[in-house]
Order: C-alpha cells, then sequence, then structure tokens
C-alpha cells in the first residue's frame, strides 16, 4: 500500500488570482491562417493586464490530430504548429510577466491521442502496459479493438480515439485479468512520465497546470481513494521541485479534489455529490449546452426569477467546511464545455448582477475569454474538433461556446485576417455583437464594469478569498456582507424586490454606506429595495 503524503506548500498568490480562460483556437490570430495562436496571445496580454487579469489558464496547446480540440494529444512535449513553437510559448510567458501575468497550462493526464508513438508502439507489443489492454478475443464493454498487430481491445478515457493510460486498478478481478494494481509497473512508469512533462514545461516558466479529468486516472476507484493518493504523490513531488506552482483540477468536487492535493478546483457543470448543481444553479437557463437530466434545475440568473442562490451557497458551504484554508475554490463564469453566460434569452442588461456576485463571493473569480463583454452562445454550429458530444444528448454542442473573440468592428471582428470561411469556427454575425474596442469606449459598458470590479476586488482584502461572507438574505435580492465592511445586493430577476432584516434586540437594520458599484438598488436604513437586474455593493464604512 502507498504511503500517503500530505502537502504542505502553498503558493499564497493563487488566493488572489483572477483567472482568464483562454481557448487558443479562438483568441487571435497572428498569422492570418485562420487559427488562433499563441503570438496572438501575447499580442492580447494588453487586454488582459488593463482589465486586471493576473492568471490566465490556456487550453492543451501541445501537437495533437485535433479529434477533440487538443484533448488528444500526440507529444506531450511539442508545442502543436498552428499554435508556434517552444520559443513563442517562451516569449509569452515572459511577455506575461511583466504585465504581471501568470500561464498556467492544460495537463491532459488521464489520456493521449491514439496517434500518439505511446499508442501506436503499445498497439503492437502484448508487453507494452502504458496503456490498459483486454488481450482476450471479444473485447468487454466499453473497450475498442485494437488497431495494430496486437490482439485485443484498449479502453478510451473518453472518445474512441482518446485511449486511456494506465494508472491501475483500485479493484481487482480474477475475470479481468487487464486490472493491474496501481503499483505495477505500467502505472508506475506512467506517474514517473507525468512528472517529466510537468517538469518540462515548469521549467520554461509556465506557473502551473489546470488538470483535464483529474478524477479519471485509476479505474474502479470508490471513493478515489487511490487517484487521491496518486495526485498526493505528484503534488508532495511539486512542493519540492516547484513550491511556487499550482495544480487546480477538472474534477468539479472541491469536497474530494482538494484534499487529495490540489490547490484548487472549480464547481463545474458536473461533478459532486449534485452533478454540478452549484455551478448550473447560478447560470444554466438551458438555452445552449444542455442535458436532458439537467432540465429540473432552474437558475438563479433568470429574468423570470424562479430560481434561488441557495443551492450555490450550500453547496460551497459544505465545500469549504470540508477543506478549510488547504485550497481554493473557483467559480467560472463558463467554459469551454459549457455555455456562456449571454446564452439564449438572457439579454446583456442582465450580465452586470452576475459578474458583482463573481468578483465579491470568496471563490477565485474564472472569465472565460470574451464574457467580459458579454458574447453570447450561438446555436446550431456544425461539429468542430468533437464539439458535438453523441452521447451527451441533442443539445451537448460545445462549438457554440467556442467562436472567436471579437476585438472590434473590423474584418472578422479583429480576430484574424483570414478569408472569412478559413476561420476555426464563424463570428457571431449579429451586425450589434459587442467588441472590446466599443465597450473600452464606453464607461458605462460591462466590459468598464468588470474591471473597475476587479480592481474593487484587488485593492480590498474584504473582497478576498480569505474574508468572511454573511449572508443576510438568500432569496431575492440576494443579500450577503463581505468582511463586516462591503454590503452586497443582487437581484437577477426582471421584477423588483425588497429585504427587510427582522430586528432582535434592536439590531437588524441594513443602516446606510457609500455605493461603490451598482444600479437601482436602494438602502432604506432598516432594509433593500431593488429594481429588476440590479446590483450594488456598498462601503458601510463610508
Amino acid at each position: 500500500m502507498r504511503s500517503d503524503p500530505t502537502p504542505r506548500s502553498r503558493p499564497a498568490w493563487l488566493a488572489d488570482a483572477i483567472l482568464y480562460q483562454i481557448y487558443p483556437q479562438s483568441f487571435a490570430d497572428s498569422d492570418g491562417d485562420g487559427i488562433g495562436d499563441l503570438n496572438g496571445i501575447t499580442e492580447r496580454l494588453g487586454h488582459l493586464s488593463w482589465l486586471g487579469v493576473n492568471t490566465i489558464w490556456i487550453n492543451p496547446c501541445f501537437a495533437s490530430p485535433f479529434r477533440d480540440a487538443g484533448y488528444d494529444v500526440s507529444d506531450y512535449f511539442s508545442i502543436a504548429p498552428r499554435y508556434g513553437t517552444e520559443d513563442d510559448l517562451v516569449r509569452l510567458v515572459e511577455t506575461a510577466r511583466h504585465h504581471g501575468i501568470r500561464v498556467l497550462l492544460d495537463l491532459v493526464a488521464g489520456h493521449t491521442s491514439d496517434e500518439h508513438p505511446w499508442f501506436t508502439a503499445s498497439a503492437n507489443d502484448p508487453s507494452d502496459h502504458r496503456y490498459i489492454w483486454a488481450d482476450t478475443g471479444e473485447p468487454p464493454r466499453g473497450f475498442v479493438p485494437s488497431p495494430g498487430g496486437r490482439r485485443g481491445a484498449y479502453l478510451p478515457n473518453f472518445f474512441p480515439t482518446q485511449p486511456a493510460l494506465n494508472f491501475g486498478y483500485a479493484r481487482r478481478a480474477p475475470s479481468e485479468p487487464w486490472r493491474q494494481p496501481v503499483d505495477a509497473d505500467g502505472p508506475r512508469a506512467n506517474r514517473a512520465t507525468l512528472r517529466e512533462i510537468m517538469d518540462h514545461w515548469l521549467r520554461l516558466g509556465i506557473a502551473g497546470f489546470r488538470v483535464d479529468m483529474a478524477s479519471s486516472l485509476v479505474k474502479d476507484d470508490p471513493g478515489f481513494r487511490e487517484t487521491s493518493l496518486l495526485w498526493k504523490e505528484l503534488r508532495a513531488w511539486l512542493d519540492r521541485a516547484h513550491p511556487d506552482a499550482v495544480l487546480l483540477s477538472e474534477w468539479g468536487d472541491p469536497a474530494v479534489s482538494v484534499p487529495a492535493g490540489f490547490h484548487g478546483d472549480f464547481f463545474l457543470h458536473f461533478g459532486g455529490d449534485g452533478d454540478g448543481l452549484a455551478l448550473r444553479s447560478l447560470w444554466n437557463n438551458h438555452g445552449g449546452i444542455d442535458m436532458e437530466h439537467w432540465r429540473a434545475v432552474d437558475c438563479f440568473f433568470d429574468a423570470g426569477g424562479k430560481g434561488s442562490p441557495r443551492p450555490f451557497v450550500q453547496a460551497w458551504l459544505a465545500a469549504t467546511e470540508t477543506i478549510g484554508d488547504a485550497g481554493h475554490i473557483a467559480l467560472p463564469t463558463s467554459n469551454h464545455d459549457f455555455s456562456r453566460l449571454g446564452c439564449g434569452p438572457r439579454t446583456p442588461e442582465e450580465l452586470p448582477a452576475a459578474f458583482a456576485l463573481l468578483l465579491t463571493w470568496p471563490t477565485l473569480p474564472a472569465i472565460y475569454y470574451g464574457d467580459e463583454i458579454g458574447m453570447r452562445y450561438i446555436p446550431g454550429l456544425p461539429d468542430k474538433e468533437g464539439s458535438v458530444i453523441g452521447f451527451a444528448g441533442p443539445d451537448y454542442n460545445r462549438a457554440g461556446s467556442r467562436t472567436p473573440m471579437q476585438w472590434d468592428s473590423g474584418p472578422n471582428a479583429g480576430f484574424s485576417t483570414a478569408p472569412a470561411d478559413r476561420l476555426y469556427l464563424p463570428i457571431d454575425p449579429d451586425p450589434s455583437r459587442p467588441t472590446v474596442e466599443a465597450q473600452r469606449a464606453d464607461p458605462g459598458s460591462l466590459l468598464n464594469l468588470v474591471r473597475r470590479l476587479i480592481a474593487l476586488r484587488a485593492s480590498s482584502p474584504e473582497l478576498g478569498t480569505g474574508a468572511e461572507v454573511r449572508v443576510l438574505h438568500d432569496g431575492f435580492p440576494f443579500t450577503y456582507v463581505r468582511g463586516d465592511r462591503y454590503l452586497v445586493v443582487i437581484n437577477p430577476r426582471r421584477r423588483p424586490a425588497a429585504f427587510r432584516p427582522a430586528r432582535k434586540s434592536g439590531r437588524g437594520a441594513i443602516g446606510t454606506g457609500r455605493l461603490v458599484e451598482g444600479r437601482g438598488v436602494t438602502l432604506t436604513g432598516d432594509g433593500v429595495e431593488a429594481e429588476g437586474f440590479s446590483y450594488a455593493i456598498v462601503d458601510l464604512a463610508g
């Protein structure tokens, strides 16, 4: 049985991180081929610095056949030519550092592409145990027939073109001899290779990794016990070798992933006991990427006012009670697998209240590229590099959240000089689509609001991850106090709302203060009145 190393190092910088996710294919194209690249990101770092972002996470940029948008890696030690070179990445990291921005890369730890040389060799060598092979006649359920000279079949991790790396099984079964223990030669070699991959990129200056499908490594692992031990082992190595680097997980269950060794985890549209309820109960209005079993959940940020902040608050409280100060929970506006905030019937006037919550709650805020200007989810796009997932249902099309960044009013919204028909995905066809250029010039724009909110959070420890939050009202308007200084009021529905706290022993009145940011909210002395789609951040100290 492996030991249970206890992680100790916690880089202090992560507590103040403002995360920004970049889907590199769609952010900025520097060479006119219609696909975004690393130099394009470097050229646009001024926007992120101006906005106040201090940490960027880039979706996979390694060599790949791109059957799953880069989540099918064919060489972990090479940059995909569409994005540039290793030198371009180093230049990006160094330029970002001058802007006060750290760079995280996406690490696909649980599988490779079926075009990776490791796999092509394994498919012809029965003695190779880097992947999970059932060397039997009839492929077991879920396995894919061998494409090489090796008999039998392999286990994929997601799409059939993504063979699962062998990190072992937590439970053995005599009838399934391919279930190797976690300390077999293949799993041990894969754990060592993960360290080599991470070490290579960390030595080039990146600040850490967001780990794809982090819970998927050890198979048949009830309670993720062996998977947790694996990540604790890697975390202990990271603490020794690169103590200022961080690991964030795509797990969707911070109460499990942070004790497993991660510095932080995202609330996602899946994961945990609620299957992503914490995030979906805030944003998911069923107007974009959707699954049938999600439809029972009404989201809080909906004009009809049928939702509630309670599922989110309860999930956050439960997770924070478990993890304490060992790590962080990140709250994203969206991501490459989930609908944007600007989705379906949600209008631009509804978005400011969402960012008011994002940037005043004690989670790590994570902005998906373009959400800061209110880019919308584009429905009806064709499958692009695995964006449509048929087994997830007819409404699970991720392409609509992956369209090019809208920089200005020029051709292709400033994303690329390529002909429109050569773009990675089409630009939002709406002639009134938001752009960075237009919103920077408008003091009342969403972009300028997001910038002010980020600056306010950065200058006010009471709004950061370490300060107390005290919920006064978990209905409409959602009302809470941060650090006994800032009163936050959020009413995301169309109808007005009011809140008057019950007086106990002469206490309970809201009082007065100085409005720092907001619209449509009035403090009456004994309560709060909020117009539709309103929000306010009030400095109670005046």
